[in-house]
């Protein structure tokens, strides 16, 4: 079976990879807040800032996802990609 790989332009890739790299730094950040104490609702204001932006990297990569993955399936008449894109989608707002 021939391994499945994303193709993304490398402004995507590098765009995620950024956000990513921002967001492991607000992770690091959370983890000094708790060892030094902080106060919990500034400790939770951090935490919703990252959600919110992961939230932003899984909307952009969804976006690439369904205009490049999806669609070239698509083309090559593998409908089952809609099955495992509606079963992604329902995790994501489930």
């Amino acid at each position: 079976m021939k391994e499945r790989r994303a193709h993304h332009s490398p402004e995507i890739k590098a765009n995620l990879g950024m956000r990513l790299k921002k967001i492991e730094g607000q992770i690091r950040g959370i983890a000094g807040m708790i060892e030094r104490d902080e106060y919990c609702d500034d400790v939770l204001n951090q935490i919703s800032s990252v959600q919110a932006a992961l939230n932003g990297v899984r909307k952009m990569l969804l976006e690439a996802h369904i205009k490049s993955c999806v669609v070239e399936q698509l083309k090559e008449g593998k409908v089952a990609v809609v099955d495992e894109l509606m079963k992604t989608i329902g995790k994501m707002v489930g």
